[in-house]
């Protein structure tokens, strides 16, 4: 193929020809024959890529969560007296077509039927008219009520039903607004959360504080295990232990609720609300992402907001940018966007394929890029006030909120890419490096959005019974700092030992790594293993031995990798084990090239299953979920995930491994002592 000029699909792979050429790769006619299959599957991959790239540089895949999303934008339209058929049939349709044969809904592909899932699936259904005694609908209720009613779904599916009187306010957790005024060293403080569940408590402190209730369209008696007694009291915990003091005090905290001070409460929201506003970013949506835009809405209405103010109007008008509208007229609701992940991700998965590093598509991508880099200071200040800004986010706009994973992984790209303008490519990396090392935690590593985001008291609060809601440091994002700052020529950085060290010290004992955001020990392993070997360890390391005797273990007899969700909650059996997946395989294999295993049984077969499962068009099917926003309690079906991690591992198996290939543009000086860390 020849490169075009016109930013279209004509990907510029090396011909069969070429690939062949390559003197390191083996020379078996069995092998010849894979590397033929890569070759073909590597050239449709890329151009399909290539073809769905935006005018404006970036790419973005559909995500997938559950229908809690679908189901609560249908209740806060309905709270607000906004709902409307066109959109409430939408919704209804997709919720219908996720509907299990058991009358369930689950969190994810394959995955069993889920309580608080399932209620709000089927109230979204009665808000669209579906009636009770209906086939579908009596078999949902009778499932619900068989595993404890609504008594026994989660605090935020009861704060959704609170809002119609289906339950008690007074029989949910207490969540004070005066949280807002904790200082930073108190317990439990605002910062103590992760930025995903502060920007979704501090608005519901607001709605804990009015205790509001709608008008119910309909009575829900059939989702309870007994009409006459709906809210069955709780047995507590042993005081001794800490659920049963956590308990205790918010039973203290309701008793407070009835003599602290109005004006004290009042000034508390107003705080609070002003803190809400402040971080509205400049499209109208909180954080980048959904919920806390649903309950900021909810919050400032409560307060008086009409909506028609600004804040109110550009809020709702974000809110429908999160709506994917699909062919059959079905409305999905995506819980967040990923065009930055999505645009680093496929930016070196198509140099790592053998796109020219000057190609004017991935130009493009870099200039968008580029233009996404953040400038100013947001929450992680608080921690890391000295430290100058400068990173990226996961969304179109979240400027309070980069994180550590996107920022190293866009250096990467960017670093991939000869840019007309290599000083500015050079000067944002070179923040990006500073903000990265000065977000490091105290113990060598890297979470997502904060530095030392460890609170063991977020967790115990009976208002926390879902998701993670603190931001403690990872592998899989530490590993994708560790390679960054090795592409950067830093690997031997005190800094970057001290996560490479971290690194080895949290290996498994059966060789793998734990996944917080890709699901779940295949992604920790093959994000850990390339980030060792480019910092330097050699694959003859006993860590890396252990890692590739795991993935040989795991893998499938059909040659993928997968593995189920159901890991998180069952390692010890579900550990590397499901049916085999595109992203999942390519994963294994990204470890599996990094450790030198490029002529080993493992990869090639691997490699055949991934060259063998491609369709005509250059794409995977891939209806499993294999991202996280929560271990287990909320999985994220990436719908490019399919597409950009088989490309790199095709790749890197063609071409060999990115580091010794040297596809880094430029390698800056020695980053200084970033201040804050």
């Amino acid at each position: 193929m020849t490169a075009t000029t016109d930013g279209s699909t004509g990907a510029t792979l090396p011909s069969r020809a070429a690939a062949a050429s390559d003197t390191t790769l083996t020379t078996t006619p069995e092998a010849a024959g894979v590397r033929e299959a890569a070759a073909l599957a590597a050239r449709r991959a890329a151009d399909f890529l290539l073809s769905r790239q935006d005018a404006q540089g970036w790419w973005k895949g559909d995500l997938e969560t559950n229908v809690t999303m679908d189901a609560e934008d249908l209740l806060l339209r309905q709270f607000l007296d906004i709902l409307d058929e066109d959109t409430t049939q939408a919704a209804a349709k997709f919720v219908r077509g996720e509907q299990r044969q058991d009358g369930t809904w689950a969190t994810f592909y394959g995955g069993p039927g889920e309580l608080s899932t399932t209620i709000e699936a089927y109230v979204a259904l009665r808000l669209a008219g579906d009636a009770p005694d209906a086939p579908h609908m009596a078999k949902a209720s009778a499932w619900v009520r068989e595993h404890g009613g609504i008594a026994a779904s989660r605090v935020f599916t009861r704060i959704w039903l609170a809002l119609f009187g289906w339950w008690k306010w007074e029989d949910l957790p207490e969540l004070p607004p005066e949280l807002i005024w904790f200082p930073t060293w108190m317990p439990l403080n605002i910062y103590d959360f992760g930025c995903w569940a502060r920007q979704t408590i501090v608005p519901l402190t607001i709605v804990s504080a009015k205790r509001p209730v709608r008008p119910a369209p309909f009575p829900l008696d059939e989702l309870h295990t007994d009409p006459a007694n709906p809210n069955p009291p709780t047995s507590l915990a042993p005081l001794a232990s800490w659920d049963g003091a956590f308990q205790r005090m918010d039973k203290a905290l309701h008793r407070l609720r009835k003599v602290a001070p109005r004006r004290l409460r009042r000034a508390a929201m107003n705080a609070a609300a002003r803190w809400i506003i402040e971080r509205q970013e400049n499209d109208g949506c909180w954080g980048g992402i959904q919920p806390p835009a649903v309950y900021s809405i909810i919050a400032l209405y409560l307060l008086g907001y009409d909506l028609k103010h600004p804040v109110m109007r550009e809020g709702l008008a974000s809110l429908d940018r999160f709506a994917v509208w699909r062919e059959d007229g079905a409305r999905m609701i995506e819980a967040c966007q990923s065009p930055v992940w999505d645009t680093c991700l496929a930016t070196i998965a198509l140099v790592d394929a053998g796109l020219p590093s000057d190609h004017p598509q991935l130009v493009k991508a870099a200039d968008w890029m580029l233009g996404e880099e953040i400038v100013r200071p947001g929450d992680w200040a608080v921690k890391r006030p000295q430290l100058p800004p400068g990173g990226w986010a996961f969304e179109f706009h979240n400027d309070n909120y980069p994180d550590i994973d996107d920022t190293a992984e866009v250096a990467l790209a960017l670093r991939r890419v000869r840019h007309h303008d290599p000083e500015r490519i050079d000067r944002a990396i070179g923040r990006a490096v500073r903000w990265n090392l000065g977000m490091q935690s105290k113990n060598g590593a890297w979470g997502a959005f904060d530095a030392d985001n460890t609170s063991p008291f977020p967790n115990r609060l009976p208002f926390c019974d879902f998701g993670e809601v603190i931001d403690p440091p990872s592998a899989d994002v530490t590993a994708h700092v560790v390679e960054m700052l090795a592409a950067e020529g830093l690997s031997h950085d005190p800094r970057t030992r001290r996560g490479i060290a971290w690194l080895l010290a949290e290996q498994e004992p059966n060789g793998s790594w734990f996944g917080r955001w890709g699901v779940n020990y295949l992604y920790g392993t093959g994000s850990v293993v390339p980030a060792l070997t480019a910092a330097g360890l050699p694959a003859s390391h006993p860590a890396i031995r252990r890692a590739v005797a795991w993935l040989e273990s795991v893998q499938n007899d059909d040659g993928g990798w997968g593995e189920d969700l159901r890991s998180y909650k069952y390692a010890e059996e579900w550990s590397g084990r499901g049916a085999s997946t595109a992203s999942q395989t390519a994963w294994a294999l990204m470890a599996l090239l990094a450790a030198g295993e490029r002529d080993s049984r493992a990869v090639e077969r691997g490699v055949r299953w991934l060259a063998g499962a491609q369709r005509e068009d250059g794409t995977w099917d891939e209806p499993y979920f294999t991202g996280t926003g929560f271990p287990w309690d909320f999985s994220i079906n990436y719908h490019l995930y399919r597409q950009v991690f088989p490309l790199t591992a095709l790749g890197r198996y063609l071409h060999g491994d990115p580091f010794e290939r040297n596809l880094f543009v430029k390698t800056p000086r020695l980053a200084p002592q970033a201040k804050g860390n």
